[in-house]
């Protein structure tokens, strides 16, 4: 069973540890591009990152796209929300469905 991560600062990070996840604090891009090559390489099919961490990270993350896993999804964070965790599932929906059935007009 492959396991689940949540990388990120720790006040965005702390409260998912109550749900069994495994948390990781990052604080800076060094030391996330290591943590999520390990990770990946490791056990986890899943991490959730902070969008803030994720920008950061657009490189390492790049290099994950095409692999099944370990699914790399954005999160919003305490210290603010980029948009691109949102935009991230927005096309995923789009390309799988072959529509925007989540935000488009709804009249």
């Amino acid at each position: 069973m492959s396991k689940i991560a949540v990388m990120g600062d720790y006040d965005s990070v702390y409260g998912f540890g109550a749900l069994g996840l495994d948390i990781y604090r990052v604080t800076d891009a060094e030391e996330g591009a290591a943590l999520l090559k390990k990770l990946a390489e490791g056990e986890y099919g899943v991490v959730y990152m902070t969008e803030q961490l994720g920008e950061l990270l657009k490189k390492e993350r790049a290099k994950y796209e095409d692999r099944i896993t370990p699914a790399i999804i954005l999160i919003p964070g305490v210290s603010g929300n980029t948009g691109e965790g949102v935009q991230r599932v927005k096309g995923s929906v789009e390309q799988a469905v072959g529509s925007d059935i989540l935000f488009g007009d709804m009249k």
